[in-house]
């Protein structure tokens, strides 16, 4: 027993021993305390030109989403520089040169904050997704736009004015905006069909907001000289707006015409014609209740009120492609054509396209 004794008593004394080394250890390293330029640094509020690259801002802004993934934009605009390009040449009857000078993401509190005053600002609709962009014209290519219509004088550097815009400054701006917003739905016809139309415009930032301020946007910047003057043209596309098209714009790739298979498309229009079909014929309709189905016997007579002169629809895989009339011949119940409403389809889509092409 007394062994026992001695050999519990010395495991305590070994226990005391190692809990007292620990504290001699954690009282000999010293605390570790943050200075004044870390704790600064780590909150953004250093010194120096990369401050908004330090710390929290960095997170803040690397949160924001990047146009990167959002590839086929890319696409858009440089097919929409294409299309300005001689649209703007018609108007202006002068050369004009158009690029896509950039493309970020931005906050659209943070975007409004960096308009300057006297600003004209165009809210436009995409129609078919209900949805709200801003256009922005600075106010260099307001002037240089006035002068280059109405017969100024070519070269030297426009003295931008703090004044607010007269009417006619506004009112050719307001064709500006018509034009860049049809080339705009022209050139996203490639991604989806939609109609970009104006809807109002502002002069006060604040009453440009169609989202709220912390919400992402794409912001495209797209510069516009007139005889060697002008300014930028800015697209501030809140995230939001384009959601319904999402899944188009994150393609890497998208085939257009020019870059199908020819063979292949015309060997599949020779033999599609060639293609069997079952064309089934709907003598009649006639509702009834579950209760008269399970009373049917052999010999039951189900009337459908057919007469010989009603029109009656043929059918292909559920779609109604002819309607005609019942009759016999030969011996054989036959279908007599009246209405082929695929040709009348086609016709109808025909039409349509050549007012549209008349209309241009």
């Amino acid at each position: 027993m007394s062994d026992a004794a001695e050999e519990e008593l010395t495991d305590e004394e070994l226990a005391a021993q190692w809990a007292d080394g620990i504290d001699d250890e954690d009282d000999t390293e010293p605390e570790r305390v943050l200075s004044q330029d870390e704790i600064d640094n780590l909150l953004g509020g250093a010194g120096g030109d990369d401050k908004e690259t330090s710390g929290i801002n960095f997170l803040i802004n690397n949160s924001k989403l990047s146009h990167e993934r959002l590839p086929m934009l890319e696409v858009v605009f440089d097919r929409l520089v294409k299309n300005l390009t001689t649209s703007l040449r018609n108007f202006t009857s002068s050369p004009v040169d158009l690029n896509v000078d950039e493309m970020t993401s931005v906050r659209f509190g943070d975007y409004l904050d960096t308009v300057s005053l006297p600003a004209l600002l165009t809210v436009f609709k995409a129609e078919e997704w209900e949805t709200l962009s801003l256009l922005y014209v600075e106010t260099g290519l307001v002037y240089a736009l006035v002068d280059t219509l109405l017969g100024g004088k070519n070269g030297g550097e426009i003295k931008v004015e703090g004044r607010p815009f007269t009417s006619i400054e506004r009112g050719l701006v307001k064709e500006l905006v018509d034009i860049i917003l049809k080339d705009f739905t022209e050139a996203f016809s490639a991604i989806s069909p939609v109609t970009f139309s104006y809807d109002r415009m502002e002069t006060t930032p604040r009453f440009a907001s169609i989202v709220r301020p912390v919400d992402a946007a794409i912001l495209v910047n797209v510069g516009i000289l007139m005889g060697g003057r002008g300014g930028n043209v800015q697209f501030c596309i809140p995230y939001a707006s384009i959601e319904p098209v999402r899944d188009q714009i994150v393609q890497m790739f998208m085939g257009e015409k020019s870059g199908g298979d020819n063979m292949w498309s015309g060997h599949l229009r020779h033999e599609v014609w060639d293609a069997q079909v079952d064309v089934d014929t709907i003598l009649g309709e006639v509702e009834v209740t579950l209760d008269d189905i399970l009373s049917w016997e052999v010999g039951s007579q189900l009337v459908l009120r057919t007469k010989p002169q009603s029109v009656v629809k043929a059918c292909v895989g559920g779609f109604k492609i002819l309607e005609g009339k019942v009759g016999r011949r030969e011996g054989f119940v036959s279908l007599r054509i009246e209405h082929n409403l695929i040709s009348e389809k086609l016709k109808q889509i025909y039409d349509t396209q050549q007012e549209k092409k008349t209309a241009e």
